[in-house]
């Protein structure tokens, strides 16, 4: 669903909020508020003489095209009103008023929408009326409409203009004239593809809520729109599928030679090409990552590219969406010599906030040796001891209990959703798949302490967070103090060594956290078990212990944890998450011995 919730209600504060504070964010620009433009300062620019970029459209795609605005990248950038282009007047200022009066000439980047056209081309011709030298670069790299829905109109302008930008801008930057700037401009966009994916349209700044509501209804739980544009334009077609599937899909719209509708640029196997992925703006970080992989594997295996570049980030957004777009640009040759390919434009430094590639070249070109990627820990032979325990009985015990921690994963989630962050029952679910799956092994050791060893490192890999860090101490100082009850003799592992172990295992945790019965905490739990089973050698008494415990966590106020900064009433209405999945794993435990 479209999120219709903003820190700017007014669209106007919003979008002039916005560009004073790029120029915040990079003290070497200027904002004149009036026509909506962020230029360079005159003082910022050395060379004034040189060929001045500028680019510009409706607002909405930030960082472009206002962050893009510096040495190296835009002489300066005309911004509309949300999704809408900047009128042929604002352009005009721009080309007269805001450029270095010496400047050799401009180049005017444009998206192809039909707005951004007719407006920046009333302006540039105003401009070539009074003398000056004005060329036009129109990006139309969208593979989403093809040919037969564009009709006139041709391809929109989608990501792939923040290449066009940075590699005119870095040509200007070295001194080419103006016709070389447009020509090598022009010659990105011939080789440019790009398609965006997105879970759902944007909600914008003061518009009403209804319009979020109906983009919940036209685009449902488990689909994702293909071909969507960046002003909230409906894409292609609606589809149901994984992350692969989507891939596939557009990787195939934009290289798939069979396509004849969509076949804009022949890609061969083995050609260079630069990939930039970027988010549409709402797209978690973690997620675009894992795009970016999936797309570099499907690539590679599909295609037979591996692109010189791989550039991901948020460079020409549409709000807050939640999609990406895929953009692949093959390097042809622009004709002008060592140090002026697209590589090395693209290459070049540039002083702008919103172009955030920031891996040097030499990084890229640097042949990369195989390393050892053996697991430290598989190098590591665990020492036997003589301190048996029946396999058998500690499969059954071990999974009676890891069962039931694992039915209760639901009920764990939802108190823990109640009064802390929601991790608890699926981290502890976690850890305990892990161990079975370690249990279902056909040569668990009658050794104990090879298996205590071995499940401390299932804990460590599977588990995180808090309770992920302390199980794992906990049962490593378990380890080693089962280790000290170790002799030359062979020795059943009873209950007392047990108990002794985990009070001598209590202290160690109690090194790195100051929990104790009554903080609400996983030691309500932990704690009554090991004693009990220390005064009276039975561990069903010690679990019904442990049980109570974490009951008594119900009302109690939270001293440790996140449930401290959770606040409300939620304590009072559900035991500790942690101290619950333990007591339900020990109880299980109990029933099987």
């Amino acid at each position: 669903m479209a999120s219709a919730k903003h820190y700017f209600d007014d669209p106007t504060t919003a979008v002039l909020s916005g560009l004073r504070g790029v120029t915040l964010i990079n003290p070497s620009l200027l904002f004149d508020e009036k026509n909506k433009i962020v230029y360079r300062h005159p003082s910022s620019i050395a060379s004034p003489k040189n060929v001045s970029v500028i680019c510009g459209g409706g607002s909405g795609h930030e960082p472009g095209f206002s962050a893009f605005v510096g040495q190296g990248a835009l002489t300066a950038c005309v911004a509309g009103t949300i999704f809408a282009s900047p009128s042929a007047q604002q352009v005009r200022a721009c080309l007269s008023q805001r450029l270095p009066a010496e400047t050799e000439g401009v180049v005017v980047v444009v998206t192809n929408y039909t707005g951004d056209v007719l407006n920046f081309g009333m302006g540039i011709e105003k401009a070539r009326a009074m003398g000056k030298k004005v060329e036009m670069v129109v990006v139309a790299d969208d593979v989403g409409v093809g040919r037969a829905k564009g009709g006139k109109v041709g391809r929109r302008g989608l990501s792939g203009t923040a290449l066009v930008v940075k590699i005119c801008g870095a040509l200007a930057e070295a001194g080419a004239k103006v016709e070389d700037c447009a020509k090598v401009g022009r010659l990105v966009v011939d080789n440019l593809v790009s398609v965006g994916a997105s879970l759902s349209r944007v909600h914008v700044p003061g518009r009403s809520l209804e319009e979020a509501k109906d983009e919940e209804e036209r685009l449902g739980p488990g689909l994702v729109e293909i071909g969507m544009g960046i002003h909230n334009e409906p894409g292609c077609e609606k589809v149901k599928t994984d992350l692969p599937g989507l891939v596939k899909i557009m990787l195939a719209q934009l290289l798939d030679q069979n396509d004849k509708d969509r076949a804009y640029v022949k890609i061969e196997k083995g050609e260079d090409t630069v990939l930039l992925i970027n988010n549409f703006g709402g797209t978690s970080n973690l997620e675009l990552s894992g795009v970016v992989t999936e797309i570099v594997s499907q690539l590679d295996r599909d295609y037979g590219l591996h692109p010189r570049r791989v550039i991901s980030g948020t460079f020409f957004g549409s709000l807050n969406g939640p999609g990406f777009i895929v953009s692949v640009l093959r390097l042809a040759d622009t004709g002008l010599g060592s140090g002026k390919s697209v590589l090395e434009l693209l290459d070049a430094p540039a002083e702008a906030t919103g172009w955030s590639a920031s891996i040097k070249p030499e990084t890229w070109e640097k042949k990369y040796g195989q390393v050892d990627a053996t697991d430290e820990e598989e190098k590591n032979v665990i020492r036997s001891s003589n301190l048996k325990v029946d396999p058998s009985m500690l499969k059954s015990s071990l999974k009676s209990g890891l069962d039931k921690l694992i039915s209760c994963e639901a009920e764990v989630t939802r108190y823990d959703s109640i009064v802390g962050d929601g991790d608890c029952g699926v981290g502890l679910k976690r850890g305990a798949e892990g161990i079975n799956r370690y249990l279902e092994e056909d040569d668990i050791p009658a050794d104990a302490l090879s298996s205590l060893t071995k499940i401390a490192g299932i804990v460590e890999a599977t588990m995180d967070g808090t309770s992920g860090a302390l199980y794992a101490i906990f049962l490593n100082a378990l380890a080693a103090n089962v280790r000290k009850q170790d002799s030359a003799n062979t020795t059943d592992l009873t209950p007392s060594i047990w108990a002794q172990a985990l009070g001598e295992s209590l202290k160690a945790l109690g090194v790195y956290t100051p929990a104790q019965p009554g903080d609400r905490t996983l030691m309500d739990a932990l704690v009554p078990f090991v004693e009990t089973l220390k005064s009276t050698g039975n561990t069903k008494q010690a679990a019904e212990a442990a049980e109570r415990g974490a009951e008594s966590t119900k009302g109690m106020k939270p001293s440790l944890g996140r449930s401290v900064y959770v606040g409300g009433k939620g304590h009072n209405e559900v035991p500790d998450p942690g101290a619950y999945g333990l007591s339900q794993f020990l109880t299980g435990l109990a029933e099987a011995l």
